[in-house]
């Protein structure tokens, strides 16, 4: 059973998620995710454990459960097949309005002082 690990603190690393669990059953993979461009964890991580039942046992156990000062979140993570589609069928993205000709601000066609830094001298030196 796959399960998902939430509000990690950020100093846990993959080996200390595995000892977390390991109390409870056989781990086979324990991952904190981390961000690839700043390399520091995201706060979350899955775990995957052969057993059902011993996944079931350390959910109940440690969901709630207190770590280095964060509560933890545990629960059993669905496949992503069967997550429902977050961008139309198929996963795709919406369409796009197609790109049309702007329409001038209310305030700039109602006579209002200019914006960016010809505005800012403008009322700077009046």
């Amino acid at each position: 059973m796959n399960i998902y690990v939430g509000n990690l603190p950020y100093s846990v690393r993959d080996e200390e998620l595995r000892a977390t669990f390991e109390a409870y059953g056989t781990v086979s993979v324990a991952e904190v995710i981390f961000d690839k461009r700043t390399r520091r964890s995201r706060g979350y991580g899955f775990v995957e454990m052969a057993n059902d039942d011993e996944a079931r046992r350390a959910i109940e156990a440690l969901n709630g459960k207190e770590l280095h000062g964060r509560e933890l979140r545990v629960d059993a993570s669905q496949p992503k097949s069967d997550k429902p589609h977050t961008r139309g069928e198929g996963g795709e993205r919406p369409q796009r309005r197609p790109a049309g000709p702007r329409e001038a601000a209310p305030a700039a066609a109602a006579g209002a002082q200019p914006s960016g830094l010809k505005g800012f001298f403008k009322r700077l030196f009046g």
